[in-house]
């Protein structure tokens, strides 16, 4: 732990400026959501989950594009273990459109698991493709001679190799992980040799912790930092759990928002959860609109251990 705890440190001290760019899909409940940020998290919790994502950001937005260009994003992510091998594997899908620009993702994961007394340390690879197709009927050109416009029509679409490495530390209460993404720096041109996009390297940095305020009640404040080890952005948020059934919290978003969460557990074992988050946003109103909007949905599959006893999860591994 003391590694892993020097490790934060000094990945901190590295950033000191912040990020703006949205290379990837932001999502507000990134405290479910922690397959899409590292592959260490596949199979950790020990149980097969289902999960899905809806965001619309800046609800309403009309660009300068022809058909507005407000960002929507869905991810799709299922997270099992093996335990025979000590090990987890994930599958994640991404569909993040962005105006004109639309990214594709399919990722594989695989996640090695250390048992350390009460608690799992998990060190990932992700492997996978990465899409990126343009609409150039959606642009509207300012200068009729661009020459990344010139005699282009339809959509035109290059897929790259992506890679991603992380480690992951879960105990009973406590979780804190790092990942390092899009490692190959996969690059899109489109035909045009002055024109490039690569997928820049982020490391992602994830940590919560959660304190029993009472027997039914857990608070977990929980943060996200994402930064190429030049200039950064971050999440910070609280969670209040009641009764491991339903649960409301907020948190902030550098430079941009403050969201407010919500969310409930359905069925006995608490098997499926229904989230939602509100992002106001309190920075450049006058370049977004002011709300965007956000749904989450897991299904955690029953577990059935030899000669038919029912296993019961423990509440602590939610999460």
């Amino acid at each position: 732990m003391k590694i892993i705890y020097s490790f934060l440190i000094v990945a901190f001290i590295l950033c000191h400026n912040s990020l703006q760019a949205q290379q990837d899909g932001q999502y507000s409940q990134y405290m479910f959501n922690t397959l899409f940020y590292n592959p260490a998290y596949a199979g950790v919790e020990g149980v097969t989950k289902l999960s899905a994502f809806h965001r619309s950001q800046w609800s309403g937005y009309t660009g300068s594009f022809v058909s507005g260009g407000a960002p929507t994003s869905q991810v799709f992510s299922l997270s099992t273990p093996v335990f025979r091998i000590r090990s987890g594997f994930g599958l994640h899908v991404v569909n993040d459109q962005l105006g004109p620009l639309r990214n594709l993702e399919t990722q594989v994961s695989y996640a090695y698991h250390l048992g350390i007394r009460n608690s799992k340390l998990s060190f990932g690879i992700r492997m996978g493709a990465f899409s990126q197709s343009i609409d150039y009927n959606q642009y509207q050109a300012i200068d009729e001679d661009d020459p990344f416009l010139d005699g282009k029509e339809g959509r035109d679409s290059q897929i790259r190799p992506d890679m991603a490495l992380g480690i992951y530390y879960r105990s009973e209460k406590m979780y804190v992980g790092a990942s390092f993404n899009h490692l190959l720096k996969s690059q899109f041109n489109f035909g045009a040799n002055d024109f490039t996009n690569p997928l820049e390297h982020q490391m992602t940095l994830t940590a919560g912790y959660d304190f029993e305020i009472n027997y039914n009640l857990v608070l977990t404040p929980s943060f996200l930092v994402k930064t190429n080890l030049e200039s950064y952005s971050f999440d910070i948020g609280a969670i209040g759990t009641y009764n491991d059934k339903m649960w409301g919290g907020l948190s902030y978003r550098q430079g941009d928002a403050a969201i407010a969460m919500l969310g409930y557990s359905l069925f006995k074992d608490n098997s499926l959860k229904v989230g939602y988050a509100f992002d106001y946003i309190i920075k450049a109103q006058e370049a977004k609109t002011a709300t965007s909007h956000e749904i989450m949905l897991s299904y955690t599959l029953p577990v059935a251990a030899a000669g038919g006893k029912k296993i019961i999860r423990t509440p602590r591994f939610r999460h």
